[in-house]
């Protein structure tokens, strides 16, 4: 099985603009241990819903001082996201919110990280049988006369890097954070005995804002003449 990362089309053949925000974060941490104050990017679960937590209002902080607090916040929605998922500083939930205008493709890219697809494109692709494609509800406004539905995919972190391609050196990740911080590589290579094989489309485990897409769903994509996203393949290992 062949593996490609999907990548927004710059410049768009398609005319449109969108901003979003998510609705609810945990937030940034700063790290008794190592020091440094630090929130991912990318981690993100739109089908989880924290309106029922009591205090919700506190995953709208920007940075938590307090470690233990941070803790409890994490363990708070733990239950609500997929098993074993990292939930690290910064890791968004909820519908995301926010505007809309243009034409937009079947596929579109409102950050590098975040993929939302067109109700009836998902429904195209459902039907071809591709695996693990959860489309979930936004709150955006997109102004028009006849605006697509948009729904966000819930791309979960699945697979690894190949240490080969990883810098030499690399220091583990801080025994009380987990932060390992390191530029992507400019020759990535994935570690082919982690990839999943229960779905067509996921976010890499060891760097989450890089989006990864089968073999299957790059050829159905394209077949069905999608637009919006390039493929660009990342060898295995």
């Amino acid at each position: 099985m062949r593996f490609f990362q999907l990548e927004r089309v710059a410049p768009s053949r398609v005319d449109y603009d969108i901003r979003t925000e998510p609705k609810w974060g945990l937030p940034g941490l700063h790290c008794p241990t190592c020091d440094e104050t630090w929130s991912g990017v990318g981690e993100a679960y739109p089908a989880v819903d924290l309106s029922d937590l009591d205090d919700r209002r506190k995953f709208k902080a920007r940075v938590e001082e307090d470690f233990a607090e941070f803790t409890r916040l994490r363990e708070r929605v733990r239950p609500l996201v997929p098993e074993g998922v990292p939930l690290e500083p910064g890791t968004t939930f909820g519908p995301l919110a926010g505007s809309g205008r243009g034409h937009f493709p079947e596929l579109v890219f409102p950050t590098l990280w975040t993929l939302l697809v067109r109700r009836e494109s998902l429904e195209q692709l459902q039907a071809e049988g591709l695996h693990g494609l959860m489309g979930c509800r936004t709150e955006l406004r997109i102004r028009g006369s006849n605006p697509p539905e948009l729904l966000e995919l819930q791309l979960e972190p699945r697979g690894l890097l190949h240490p080969d391609c990883l810098p030499r050196n690399l220091p583990a990740p801080c025994a009380t954070c987990g932060q390992l911080a390191f530029t992507f590589p400019q020759a990535p290579i994935l570690d082919a005995a982690s990839l999943p094989t229960d779905r067509d489309v996921f976010r890499l485990g060891s760097y989450s804002t890089i989006l990864v897409g089968t073999e299957r769903f790059a050829e159905t994509v394209r077949r069905l003449g999608f637009e919006g996203v390039e493929f660009q393949e990342l060898p295995t290992r």
